[in-house]
């Protein structure tokens, strides 16, 4: 459809090419073109587009779930009007709440169909909690990455050198155990930490040769991430990284929760400020 014009259909224009699927640019595509005026209506609200995947985030204060409700109406109501079929059996919603007197929240509907509520959801490959844990985002991740273990147990048998084994390590293994570690590693309990470190260790005795360690990897991506941030003024979170007036350091993120102080925004403050030459 056409936003702004007065039928759902527009013209037709024959392509001689075709973005094949999976490639790189299709999700990015297809989220700009095909759903660029799907946009969160309230300022509480933030919608999350990846291909065909559509995902609402609401932030609920003093109660008052109207804003993220109606957001969800709102969302149904686009598709419906955009000929897309929404797939409420599919659809799941995942509750936070953190507050000590938590209540009881009404169940979601979406086309008078109760949307179920879960205690985990999968975004991104990421597992996602109610309570924001991460041991099974660490377990999914780690069972795979012993899965592959035996490859490179194959690979040492066939008398591969360590550099060719370590490629294969650092491109099969070691990404599957950093997937997207900025954003649930800091967070992590002692005995996660320690499963991820037991299968690096573990690669390290089969190709003989030393691999970099979790909490290395993870260190190397928050300063990596940190930085692109401060160097981009346009990114939403610019503004979280200022220079303190001495000019040598950032000034650090106020938590009231030990969750917030260790996720990623704190946590990349405190990598970029050790990482800063000492005064002389």
């Amino acid at each position: 459809s056409v936003p702004g014009s007065d039928s759902n259909t527009s013209s037709t224009t024959t392509l001689s090419t075709v973005a094949p699927q999976a490639v790189l640019r299709q999700p990015r595509c297809s989220s700009r073109c095909w759903t660029h005026d799907c946009t969160a209506k309230f300022s509480s609200n933030h919608i999350i587009k990846f291909a065909d995947d559509t995902t609402v985030v609401g932030l609920i204060s003093n109660n008052d779930e109207t804003h993220y409700r109606e957001e969800v109406a709102q969302l149904a109501k686009w598709c419906g009007a955009n000929n897309l079929s929404l797939n409420v059996s599919k659809t799941k919603e995942v509750v936070m709440d953190f507050r000590r007197n938590s209540v009881d929240h009404r169940p979601l509907t979406i086309d008078s169909s109760a949307v179920e509520r879960v205690s985990s959801t999968k975004f991104l490959g990421v597992h996602i909690t109610e309570n924001l844990t991460w041991t099974t985002n660490v377990t999914s991740l780690n069972k795979k990455g012993q899965q592959r273990l035996h490859f490179l147990r194959r690979l040492k048998r066939a008398s591969l050198p360590p550099p060719i084994l370590t490629t294969f390590y650092r491109g099969t293994i070691e990404s599957v155990l950093t997937s997207c570690i900025t954003v649930w590693y800091g967070n992590c309990s002692a005995a996660d930490r320690k499963t991820l470190q037991r299968t690096v260790n573990t690669a390290a005795k089969i190709i003989g040769a030393p691999l970099p360690s979790i909490l290395d990897i993870f260190l190397a991506r928050c300063s990596s991430k940190a930085s692109s941030i401060v160097k981009d003024p346009s990114h939403p979170s610019h503004n979280l990284f200022q220079l303190l007036p001495s000019g040598r350091r950032y000034r650090s993120i106020k938590a009231r929760s030990v969750r917030f102080l260790n996720s990623f925004f704190p946590q990349a403050v405190r990598v970029l400020n050790s990482n800063l030459p000492a005064p002389l």
